[in-house]
Order: C-alpha cells, then structure tokens, then sequence
C-alpha cells in the first residue's frame, strides 16, 4: 500500500452489533481506520461527514437494505464497495456485483479473508487511471457507441448516454486500446488495476458481465465483447477517434 497522510477510511455498514463491532475493531487492529454505521441512513452521514475509502456493507438491513444502497452509491461514482451477507446463493452474489459491489463475501467468514479482500480493494482504487496516456481527451467510436474519454460518458447513436462505474470504464477503454486482440484475465487484471491479480479477484468476469448489459444489444449472445474459450476476451469491433 502506497504511503498516505493517514490509513485508509472504512465504513462498516450492519446493523447486526456484534458482527458491525467485531468487524470494526478487526480493521482497527490491522491499521485500517475503521468506523461503524448501524443503517444506510448513518451510512449516509458518515459519508457526508468526510472521505470514505471503502464501505463493508451488508445486505440484510432494517429500512433501507444494503442492495439498494450500494446500487444507489455506484450510480453516484461513491467509494468502493463490499458486500456482506448470510445469503449463499450464487444469483444472490452476482445480483450485488451486477449493481456495483466490487466484492461479495459471505456469513459467516473468516476474518483474515476478510481483511485479505478488503485490502485488495483498496490496493486497487490506490491505482491511478490506466488512460492519462494516449486515450485521454478523446472520443472514440466503436459499433454504434461513442465513448468520451475525459468525462467517462458513452453515448449510442440513438441518444442514449449510459453511466460508467470506474471499474467499467476502466475495462471498456483496456479493451478500447486493443481491439481484436485476445486478452487474458489476467492482463485485464493488469490493464485495469496495474497489478498482478489476488487470490480472491474474480472482478473481471464480473465487470465483463455489467459492462455487456449496458452495450450489448443482447447480453446473453454478445457481439461487441466476445469470450474467446480458455483464452479471455476481446473486444469484437474496430475502434476510431472522432474529430
């Protein structure tokens, strides 16, 4: 982790006490500066309140639950996002990656993998943008999308503008760079965080699936983000620069 003027902020988001203290002090323990939220409505103050490097938040909760929350923080470019949940369920897992968690994890866990993912996340976000070189500034023309680089807005020839997450804007301009060419998990991993992947890191499925949703025309037989078997994926279109 790169040197900074304090430890990283992370919120813990449950409203269950004793997991949201033993949580809290755990991160505490471990030189993270945590704090705890009993409720999305505290949740909200904290953030108000200063920056917030990662919120740890759980699904189950009294009034508003942790889903609505954490699709409502990725929708406004908010911190990084770890959802916590008693539901084991894969469609459960991929419903919270699908509307912006960075990462799933679920009750009861162990504490060091707990630790281990949230200091993958934040090793991530610590990463500057992959674009400050040659894509940035620009607009760029794939199929019937317009991408404009310096605002992360994507446009479809019809009007359309749809909304990028940092992490989907950071997989659409890897692929960008490099159209036609096969890519490897394991690159995007590199492309897109500027590190070589952790042990728990399965974001880039995750992120090829949301980034297909909003591009494709149908996400289930995908033309413009093809998965090339046992190799990875490629962007399926030729890729211009707009004047």
């Amino acid at each position: 982790m790169t040197a900074r003027e304090s430890p990283p902020r992370v919120l813990v988001v449950d409203d269950h006490r004793e997991i949201r203290d033993a949580v809290t002090r755990y991160l505490q323990k471990n030189g993270l500066r945590a704090e705890a939220a009993a409720s999305a409505a505290e949740m909200d103050a904290a953030l108000r309140a200063g920056r917030v490097d990662l919120v740890v938040l759980d699904v189950m909760m009294p009034g508003e639950d942790g889903l609505s929350a954490a699709r409502r923080l990725a929708a406004a470019g908010g911190p990084p996002i770890l959802m916590l949940s008693a539901l084991s369920e894969e469609t459960d897992r991929i419903v919270g990656l699908e509307i912006g968690a960075d990462d799933y994890l679920v009750k009861p866990f162990n504490p060091r993998e707990l630790l281990a993912r949230v200091k993958a996340i934040l090793r991530r976000a610590e990463r500057p943008e992959p674009l400050a070189g040659r894509l940035g500034g620009r607009r760029l023309a794939f199929a019937d999308w317009v991408l404009h680089t310096d605002t992360r807005a994507l446009t479809h020839a019809d009007g359309r503008e749809v909304a990028l997450t940092s992490g989907e804007f950071r997989l659409l301009t890897a692929l960008l760079e490099r159209p036609r060419v096969v890519l490897s998990r394991e690159r995007l991993l590199d492309l897109t965080s500027g590190r070589e992947a952790d042990v728990f890191d399965r974001s880039i499925d995750n992120q090829v699936s949301r980034l297909r949703r909003k591009i494709e025309d149908d996400p289930a037989q995908p033309r413009l983000i093809a998965t090339i078997r046992a190799a990875g994926y490629s962007l399926a279109a030729d890729v211009r620069e707009l004047s």
